[in-house]
């Protein structure tokens, strides 16, 4: 009986033995995933990590200094995103009320971007997508500001709903996507800004700012907007 009850004892120790030995494999292994993510992310935010595991192994109270941020936040990323845009968008006004563009040029900034609202007559003659020598001059200045920055760079072409029919520009579809095409290739080949931060869209008719009930909303919806996007 006495053998009994000792090798139940003993299958009862090899158990608890068992599940604590898991137990120690399972936290090496998840303090290995931890550094080793850690290490893919900044070798001296490694460094820093790994000593206070081991502190923490090692029977100290192993806290963190305040100063590694583990995880960046996004607000954080945000605010420096709109800071720069900030900046970015005064300096643009100051150069477009000294050259007295107003207000065929209007800048403005919002949580998602910083645009550049440009009417037709700015840029263009009307029914043509050659630019105007003066708007090439205001787009090489524009394109001094924005090597400093890296964000992504969408240029759109816009119209107001009065058809075109012309052997060049079939629909305004074709007006709006090749004036939005100048000035990128004017961007990238003239002012030498990274081809891969810059993009044309055609838009036509289809994204006007005021509704088409006047001439005066529709010289303001034939336009090209220049939009700098929020990181």
């Amino acid at each position: 009986m006495s053998a009994l009850k000792r090798q139940g004892d003993d299958d009862e120790n090899l158990e608890r033995w068992l599940l604590t030995y898991a137990d120690l494999i399972t936290l090496l292994l998840a303090l290995f995933v931890v550094m080793y993510s850690m290490s893919q992310i900044d070798s001296q935010k490694f460094g820093k990590v790994s000593a206070a595991l081991n502190a923490v192994l090692a029977g100290s109270d192993g806290v963190l200094k305040s100063e590694l941020p583990l995880i960046p936040q996004s607000n954080e990323i945000r605010m420096l995103s709109l800071n720069e845009l900030r900046l970015l968008r005064e300096k643009i006004s100051n150069y477009v009320t000294a050259q007295k563009m107003e207000p065929e040029i209007e800048v403005i900034l919002n949580e998602r971007d910083l645009t550049l609202h440009i009417t037709e007559s700015a840029f263009y003659e009307p029914g043509r997508a050659e630019i105007k020598p003066k708007a090439k001059e205001f787009l090489m200045t524009l394109s001094g500001m924005l090597k400093d920055i890296s964000n992504h760079i969408r240029v759109e072409g816009h119209s107001d709903n009065v058809p075109i029919n012309t052997p060049q520009f079939p629909s305004n579809w074709e007006l709006s996507a090749i004036r939005a095409t100048n000035v990128v290739r004017f961007l990238v080949e003239a002012s030498g800004l990274d081809p891969s931060r810059v993009s044309a869209l055609g838009c036509g008719e289809f994204r006007p700012r005021f509704p088409n009930n006047s001439p005066e909303n529709r010289m303001r919806n034939r336009r090209t907007d220049i939009v700098i996007i929020s990181l």
